[in-house]
């Protein structure tokens, strides 16, 4: 029901552009949101959109740089990546929870994955 799709190999300091597609059912009420996990360590919250209220929140580590975004017309939320570092390698999963929230608990529905591999 959520494909992520979009990542890829990228210099330090390019930029990508993440895809969520969301099919099989309505998220429009859902918050969506954006986490990733890099090797080794625990999935973390990256940003979220609340599609009704217009409510966005990011990560202290991704502000000013990445942009969450929804197009509803395609039912595909959006993750726009600036001024990549190495850090920011990892795998990025889209999910929806009922609730706007940073919360890695309050998701219920999560799609399978894109590698983001940032080189120095």
């Amino acid at each position: 029901q959520l494909q992520a799709s979009g990542g890829g190999l990228v210099q330090a300091g390019g930029s990508l552009r993440l895809s969520c597609a969301v099919s099989g059912r309505t998220f429009t009420t859902y918050c969506m949101g954006w986490f990733r996990q890099a090797p080794g360590k625990e999935r973390e919250f990256v940003a979220a959109m609340d599609w009704g209220a217009l409510r966005t929140d990011y990560a202290d580590s991704v502000k000013g740089r990445f942009s969450i975004s929804g197009d509803n017309a395609k039912n595909t939320v959006y993750l726009q990546m600036n001024s990549l570092e190495p850090e920011d390698t990892a795998v990025y999963y889209c999910a929806a929870s009922p609730h706007f929230s940073a919360r890695f608990d309050s998701y219920d529905y999560w799609g399978q994955g894109t590698l983001v591999t940032v080189s120095s």
